[in-house]
């Protein structure tokens, strides 16, 4: 069982990430869907995002939890069925939820040099004109722009831009944390955001701090 990562973020919150290495039908054993999640499954089109899908189902399955008790609200926000708060996501081979008595997001991304041509659509770039060193650069956007969608996930109301509404406060590539804030309409939320690197992958995750 490729069970990556475990993280225990605190007594009440954990990460779980998984290195996708097995074929569906391994992925599927021992797995009971909801029918409305068979459906979903049999409609994907790729093998990896149905490996990724099945290899969520084993993560939740550390914790105790089954297909049965996932939900999702109408901003496509997931929830469980008793008090707990969960996040999930899934970048190429690697998938990742986590699990906390307070609200949570969490993201993967592959590091790709192509998130330089789109910086400017979800971050100011002033900050980042100190970095003479493409790879570093790459590496910094990327933490944040994962920073971002967790914070995202977390707040889950739309129309909520990343440019606009999500604010990343600076930090240092070896940091590992940094906090962001979500300022939306009448609402405001600070979160502490920590980040890990692997694989030529970025992980960061973020747990609510402060809501207004």
């Amino acid at each position: 069982m490729p069970l990556y990562k475990t993280i225990t973020v605190n007594p009440n919150t954990k990460v779980f990430i998984w290195k996708i290495e097995e074929s569906f039908e391994a992925l599927s054993e021992g797995i009971s869907l909801t029918e409305n999640c068979s459906n979903r499954v049999l409609n994907m089109k790729s093998d990896l995002h149905r490996r990724g899908f099945m290899s969520i189902r084993h993560l939740m399955a550390l914790e105790g939890y089954t297909d049965h008790d996932l939900y999702y609200d109408e901003n496509g926000k997931p929830h469980l069925t008793d008090d707990k708060h969960i996040s999930i996501t899934h970048s190429f081979h690697f998938t990742a939820i986590i699990i906390s008595d307070t609200e949570v997001g969490i993201d993967i991304e592959m590091q790709r040099h192509k998130i330089l041509r789109i910086a400017h659509k979800f971050t100011p770039l002033k900050a980042y004109k100190i970095f003479a060193n493409e790879d570093a650069l790459m590496r910094k956007l990327t933490i944040v722009w994962c920073a971002k969608e967790s914070l995202y996930k977390s707040f889950a109301e739309k129309g909520v831009s990343f440019l606009e509404n999500i604010h990343v406060e600076e930090f240092m590539l070896d940091d590992c944390k940094t906090t962001a804030t979500v300022t939306f309409e009448d609402k405001k939320e600070k979160y502490n955001v920590d980040y890990l690197e692997f694989e030529g992958f970025t992980c960061a995750y973020a747990l609510i701090s402060e809501k207004k």
